[in-house]
């Protein structure tokens, strides 16, 4: 099983992004689904989650900013991110739980994270 982020760049204040994360390999069910983020320096933190059925969760900071959705088909989740800040400056890491063949309960798997920097 793999999880590989793609969508990261540069962005000036104000900018949206929006990245991406695909998960691959002999998956039978993926239940929650998120971004995190660690800024240098910094403890990584959650950004937001989806669960299988739909329900959204955000930090507070990116409230009304960021929307995170998933299309299950694809086994994808998705952060649209608008009105960027310096301050969301960090790698950002998807993360799902999912169950694979290779075993018969559900575990956390993390991508390899990808660069967002806000700056002018």
């Amino acid at each position: 099983v793999q999880l590989q982020a793609f969508g990261g760049g540069l962005v000036q204040p104000g900018g949206s992004l929006r990245l991406s994360c695909a998960a691959s390999g002999s998956i039978l069910s993926i239940n929650g689904m998120g971004w995190y983020r660690q800024a240098p320096g910094k403890q990584r933190e959650l950004v937001a989650t989806i669960s299988s059925g739909g329900v959204t969760n955000y930090a507070d900071s990116v409230k009304g900013r960021f929307t995170i959705s998933r299309d299950n088909a694809k086994n994808t989740v998705y952060l649209q991110m608008n009105g960027l800040k310096p301050e969301d400056t960090a790698v950002y890491y998807c993360n799902a739980n999912l169950m694979s063949a290779a075993s018969s309960w559900y575990r956390s798997y993390w991508g390899q994270g990808t660069l967002v920097t806000v700056s002018s």
